[in-house]
């Protein structure tokens, strides 16, 4: 107890039942906690612009508190443009709105505990699915003639109670979270006089019990925890020439719920002074339950399973440690999984598939950090091996309009190998140097033994970056951002119109970003971004990135 910093802020739970893709791009106003003991009130004012995605932005917080309570109240609201790519041309309509908020107060009874309260709120009126809306890779039509997110929410409330040296000498933690998701929708088919409009919300609830203490050879957490999510889901269609409107399908099935509880431990122990050996494992029982819409029945899956870890860390000597890692774990299904019917991005529709199982790793790592007085470096060698993997699927037919009928399978297996590197050196005093590289190489094979690429495997990426800090107020940043060609596609790869069936060519972005501290209370940071305006698109992404951007922004802090 003494600082907020120390607290953990719990920001979300278990992933949204609805995918990665459902509340993407959401603003989350989330700031540090002031010191209890700091002053009595603190302030941080954020204001940028950038002139590609011609985007403002807007952020303010104002902390205080004493040496037993603080409190902080935060809010910021961004608004974007379409978004000008490599080239000049401007990609319409890509402009979006969001905004966020969040008002926290924590207290310290005593010197042993502590109460945290904590609000979060944020939102994105009406966004538009950009790769819906224009003509992707093999397409000359669009998808969709509007595809908006309207509105994504999501409203989270917390409390935390901790307490140090409570029961069996155990550091206690309760945390009781609540979410709500909203992923409403409105979208038409490409020319379709059909207009969907759709209502789907997840609420979930969530308590955890944490304690945690040590030993004379280490240090062990254990815990248990309960989560209950129930889905909401309605979808009715409008004819826009009559009018008529009228009750359809919903994209998730209406009052699906997810039960989950878990137990856990995890003891780490100092073989020698220079050996450390850890462990851990969790039992989890998850409970899907999904109700019957029209001539889809009603199903019940229920799955328990175990995941564990064993790690291993070996100091070579006082700078330079090998680490090595052995883990297994599972991925029940949710209702994404198991119940989506509707479209789906890459122009395809998906179907339900309630026989789904959990799909199941293995992941395996080692490398080396070192930590010295003028160069670091980070180098992990990894490998994962997924069995039951759960990926759409395309059935061999289309929609009437035209989009591809795909579901949900545990196909057999997918193999993931990967080196994540990092490195940083000081060249001069006033000079450092620091290198990011990740690659990844993914294969997979199907139920009938079929060896394909798997899916979405981005290329050898990485960036540098030369920091010159040319007075104690002046910071030049020069630093390249790169990606080689990813041209080893699944055939899922091949079919989806944000994917170049070719492969997705190599870029490299020229960048130069200065930050200026003026005072003790203000800071001014100004980006040159893609200098040479290359047009170019991450693997996978629905748009290409920002050609050529200034970026702007100023910061005061009291």
């Amino acid at each position: 107890p003494g600082t907020l910093d120390r607290i953990e802020i719990v920001r979300g739970a278990p992933a949204s039942l609805y995918g990665s893709d459902a509340v993407g791009g959401v603003v989350q106003a989330l700031s540090r906690m002031p010191a209890l003991d700091g002053p009595g009130l603190q302030g941080d004012a954020y204001i940028a612009f950038d002139t590609a995605d011609l985007a403002k932005v807007l952020r303010g917080a104002v902390e205080f508190g004493n040496e037993r309570s603080a409190a902080l109240v935060s809010g910021e609201y961004l608004e974007t443009g379409n978004r000008r790519i490599g080239g000049g041309e401007r990609i319409a309509p890509s402009g979006y709105e969001s905004k966020g908020g969040r008002i926290a107060f924590l207290t310290a009874p005593d010197e042993a505990s502590t109460w945290l309260f904590d609000v979060q709120f944020a939102r994105q009126p009406m966004t538009p699915r950009v790769d819906e809306l224009v003509p992707g890779f093999g397409q000359t039509e669009p998808s969709s003639s509007e595809f908006w997110f309207a509105p994504n929410d999501r409203v989270f409330a917390h409390v935390r109670y901790t307490r140090s040296k409570g029961w069996w000498g155990a550091d206690w933690s309760f945390d009781l979270g609540w979410q709500r998701i909203v992923d409403d929708r409105i979208s038409r088919n490409y020319l379709s006089d059909i207009r969907l409009s759709e209502e789907n919300s997840s609420d979930l609830l969530g308590l955890t019990v944490n304690a945690s203490g040590y030993t004379a050879g280490g240090g062990w957490v254990a815990g248990v925890e309960v989560y209950h999510d129930e889905v909401d889901s309605v979808r009715y269609e409008e004819d826009v020439v009559t009018g008529q409107v009228q009750d359809v399908a919903a994209r998730f099935p209406d009052g699906s719920t997810v039960d989950q509880a878990a137990i856990f431990a995890n003891y780490s122990h100092h073989l020698t002074d220079r050996q450390t050996l850890s462990g851990g494992m969790r039992f989890s029982a998850i409970a899907t339950d999904l109700p019957a819409v029209g001539a889809i029945p009603a199903a019940s899956v229920e799955e328990r399973d175990v995941s564990a870890d064993l790690g291993w860390l070996f100091d070579l000597d006082d700078a330079t440690q090998f680490v090595a890692n052995l883990g297994f774990g599972f991925r029940a299904p949710n209702v994404f999984d198991l119940g989506t019917l509707g479209e789906r991005p890459g122009n395809r529709f998906n179907i339900p598939n309630p026989d789904l199982e959990s799909e199941h790793i293995t992941q395996f790592d080692i490398g080396v950090r070192h930590r010295g007085d003028r160069f670091s470096i980070d180098a992990m060698l990894f490998a994962m091996r997924y069995t039951d993997r759960i990926a759409s699927v395309f059935t061999g037919t289309t929609t009437p309009d035209g989009r591809d009928i795909i579901q949900s399978q545990n196909v057999a297996a997918a193999d993931i190998t990967g080196v994540e590197l990092g490195a940083r050196a000081s060249l001069a005093n006033d000079w450092t140097a620091e290198l990011v590289v990740n690659y990844l190489r993914g294969e997979q094979s199907d139920d009938v033994g079929g060896d394909t690429e798997a899916d979405r495997i981005p290329p050898l990426n990485g960036r540098l970056s030369i920091y010159w800090q040319a007075s104690d107020v002046l910071l030049v940043e020069p630093f390249l951002v790169f990606a080689d060609a990813q041209d080893r596609l699944s055939p899922r790869d091949v079919l989806d119109t944000r994917i170049d069936p070719n492969g997705t060519p190599g870029w490299m972005t020229v960048n130069l970003r200065g930050s200026l501290d003026i005072g003790d209370a203000w800071q001014l940071t100004a980006s040159i971004e893609n200098l040479l305006d290359q047009r170019y698109r991450l693997h996978g992404s629905g748009i290409d990135s920002v050609g050529r951007n200034l970026f702007v922004s100023i910061r005061s802090r009291w």
